[in-house]
């Protein structure tokens, strides 16, 4: 069941976690809404009229229960078809953080019609693979099979999310499962630093607390918990069913009506709301001496899925870019950052992100140090940040321009990463954005745009920082904080 989460650029990542850029993967707005960047108007939907693509047209009907069914047929022999549900750890509270993430690993371990042994068997003999990942606002179960195979590939989903048997023996066989898992997350310190990160930026709220939850917690999560999770949560309006490669969409709702048309309750009101996570800018320090390397992440607060500034973000992000040691180019790399850290050897690695959620999200960077040269590398990665904020060239910004709508084609490759750009875009925006409408919106963005955007998020704002390692050479905070304006040498 590894996770397959989304960056902008879709990589392979440790399971369910990965600092929600399962979210970052989404760019946009609300359907038909007019964008602003600036002293700008642009209608995202203009431009993208006049461009047709030889692309097929994603199809989306809704069922009277609220569920929505989306796909996109281009004939494949294959296909890829899942459930993308609108709750994560997000909707969790104290007692119950990790209850999710718990669930999806209880969903392939039998139901009222399957054992976990035939479940496995009719899988693996249709050729077939299923699998599952929780992030901290959505939960997804989806299967890759034979296009002939559509019908058992969705009734084996629709089963395994409604008739699940949670067995007392096997939710005790997972919480050993997931305590082992969560010693593997603990020695991956990127994954630990954004946790922290997490942990500061949004204490005493939900975003704040990990996708797995605290040991205590899965020690003791029971039947009931699972069970009051799925009836509160798993309702038809937010549920997707997406499905991409060799699918016909007029069978999939067909197969839709069939299988969740009477099983998933109405939306009647009964569904908790989003519970709010405000942004403080803070820091966690984990000193260790023993460690040979620091690890840091640094972020202002950014925007959720759906805000007009989004693009301008991601732009700016693909402006900083990442690097690392192993990296060709040297002096001749395109990323300013990557020319000052490969020229004063500053550090091992650094990577820019740009973590969007519901209605906040993390704009920043995640560095590898060594203990000396901490101070001198967050010194030039702020000077960075202030540099996008008052000059920024235009060149710089075609080049990012560029590089993004490429990373935005290159990861649309197969049917599996094409049905989870539609589940994702579905339950952020209920619609998926056409590719000529997100290009448009990139190419409205200017160096103007960047600096002015930069300004309103980064400049003169209080950061969120984590760091973990030998990290004495870390400056003190409030010396961080104020070198969030103008940086002098």
């Amino acid at each position: 069941m590894a996770a397959a989460a989304a960056r902008w650029v879709l990589l392979p990542a440790a399971r369910r976690r990965l600092w929600g850029f399962t979210e970052r993967l989404l760019v946009g707005g609300a359907a038909r809404r007019s964008l602003y960047f600036g002293g700008n108007r642009w209608r995202n939907t203009q431009a993208a009229t006049q461009v047709v693509l030889n692309v097929p047209e994603t199809r989306v009907t809704r069922l009277d229960n609220g569920l929505r069914v989306a796909s996109e047929d281009s004939g494949l022999s294959t296909c890829t078809v899942g459930l993308w549900i609108d709750a994560g750890s997000r909707y969790e509270n104290e007692k119950n953080n990790g209850t999710a993430h718990f669930l999806e690993h209880m969903a392939f371990k039998g139901t009222k019609k399957r054992s976990q042994l035939d479940l496995e068997l009719e899988i693996e003999n249709m050729g077939a693979h299923l699998n599952a990942y929780t992030s901290r606002e959505q939960t997804v179960y989806y299967a890759k099979a034979f296009s002939k195979d559509l019908p058992r590939a969705v009734e084996i989903l629709a089963d395994i999310i409604q008739n699940s048997t949670l067995g007392e023996a096997e939710i005790e066989r997972e919480r050993g499962v997931i305590l082992r898992e969560m010693q593997e997350v603990e020695t991956n310190l990127q994954e630990v630093v954004f946790d922290y990160l997490h942990a500061t930026a949004y204490q005493n709220t939900a975003l704040g607390r990990t996708i797995l939850g605290p040991t205590e917690n899965i020690k003791s999560i029971n039947r009931k918990d699972l069970v009051d999770y799925i009836t509160t949560h798993y309702k038809g309006p937010r549920i997707v069913l997406a499905a991409a490669g060799g699918v016909s969409h007029d069978e999939l709702l067909e197969l839709a009506k069939f299988h969740f048309g009477d099983s998933l309750s109405t939306h009647k009101g009964e569904i908790p709301a989003l519970p709010p996570c405000k942004f403080t800018g803070s820091e966690i320090r984990v000193r260790d001496d023993k460690m040979p390397l620091a690890h840091l992440a640094i972020a202002v607060e950014a925007v959720g899925w759906a805000h007009p500034d989004t693009i301008c973000l991601m732009v700016a992000n693909t402006l900083i870019g990442n690097w690392d040691r192993s990296f060709g180019g040297g002096m001749n790399l395109s990323s300013k950052l990557a020319q000052l850290t490969c020229h004063g050897n500053l550090c091992h690695s650094f990577q820019s992100f740009n973590t969007s959620y519901t209605d906040t999200g993390l704009w920043g960077i995640y560095m590898v140090c060594e203990p000396a040269t901490i101070a001198d590398m967050l010194h030039v990665v702020q000077k960075e940040w202030m540099r996008l904020c008052t000059s920024v060239t235009e060149s710089e910004v075609a080049r990012a321009k560029n590089l993004l709508k490429t990373n935005m084609l290159l990861q649309l490759d197969g049917s599996t990463p094409i049905c989870e750009d539609i589940g994702r875009q579905m339950l952020c925006y209920n619609r998926r954005i056409p590719i000529p409408e997100l290009e448009a919106r990139i190419d409205a963005v200017n160096a103007e745009i960047i600096q002015e955007v930069c300004t309103k998020y980064i400049y003169d704002k209080s950061p969120a920082l984590a760091a973990v390692g030998p990290i004495e050479q870390l400056p003190d905070f409030n010396q961080i904080r104020s070198n969030m304006c103008w940086l002098h040498d």
